[in-house]
């Protein structure tokens, strides 16, 4: 008789991934290109708006990433968590940016 491996998951991936079960099925309905697609045009749009608006817009496309990269990361090799931090914290830079550039941060 074989032992199922424990896994241990902590109270808050456990609450995050079920309150984020809905939206990754919804997501999971979508094609593919959608969610590529409206991450990229919130990049787009606020690296071209920039200011206040334009700061927004990168912090929700950070947000994404960031949310994504959390639910995956237990299946995610070093090279892939490495990629997704690096766009996380150049997406993050790019939005400070943009607040700073309407005058928010200082």
């Amino acid at each position: 008789m074989q032992d199922k491996p424990s896994v241990s998951v902590s109270p808050l991936r456990a609450k995050l991934e079920h309150r984020s079960n809905p939206m990754v099925e919804a997501l999971s309905r979508t094609p593919r290109v959608v969610p590529i697609v409206l991450f990229a045009v919130l990049v787009v749009a606020g690296l071209v708006l920039r200011g206040t608006v334009g700061g927004v817009l990168l912090t929700l496309a950070a947000a994404f990433v960031g949310w994504l990269a959390f639910l995956v990361w237990r299946q995610l090799t070093l090279p892939e968590r490495l990629f997704r931090c690096a766009v996380l914290v150049l997406i993050a830079a790019l939005a400070i940016v943009s607040y700073a550039s309407d005058g928010l941060l200082g």
